[in-house]
C-alpha cells in the first residue's frame, strides 16, 4: 500500500516539474528582440521593415527601421497579450499599427492596419 502512495506522489511531482519546464515565452519576453517583418500587398508593393523591440517594465518600446538600418519611426505605443502585440508608429505621415501574432518560437503573422497581411521572423544576433 505504501508503494502505491509513493508511486502516485512521484508521478504527480514528475508531471508538475514537466509542466514547469515546458513553458514558452509570452508577452513582452516573447516579442523583445529584432524582427524582420514583410508587409504584403501595399500600394507601393511589398514592404520589409525591421522592428527593434526592447523590454521595459513588462512593456515594449523601440524603433522601426528600413532594411538599410535607417530609422523610420519610434514606436509610440505597444499593446501586449500573451500571444500578440499591436505596435503603433508613424510612417509617411500616417499613424499606423501592426498586429503581430505569435506563430511559433521565432515567427509571427499579422496585419498592418487590418488591411495588409504581414509575416515576420526573429533575427538572431550574429557575433
Amino acid at each position: 500500500m505504501k508503494k502505491v502512495g509513493f508511486l502516485s506522489a512521484a508521478f504527480f511531482l514528475l508531471l508538475l516539474s514537466t509542466k514547469m519546464f515546458a513553458q514558452s515565452k509570452s508577452g513582452a519576453d516573447y516579442f523583445k528582440g529584432t524582427w524582420s517583418v514583410l508587409v504584403k500587398g501595399t500600394p507601393n508593393g511589398d514592404a520589409r521593415m525591421i522592428f527593434l523591440l526592447e523590454n521595459r517594465n513588462d512593456s515594449i518600446t523601440g524603433v522601426v527601421q528600413d532594411t538599410a538600418g535607417t530609422e523610420i519611426s519610434k514606436i509610440s505605443k505597444v499593446e501586449l497579450t500573451d500571444t500578440s502585440a499591436t505596435v503603433y508608429f508613424t510612417a509617411q505621415g500616417y499613424d499606423v499599427n501592426l498586429v503581430m501574432n505569435k506563430k511559433d518560437g521565432d515567427h509571427v503573422t499579422g496585419s498592418l492596419m487590418a488591411m495588409f497581411d504581414a509575416e515576420g521572423e526573429r533575427l538572431k544576433k550574429t557575433q
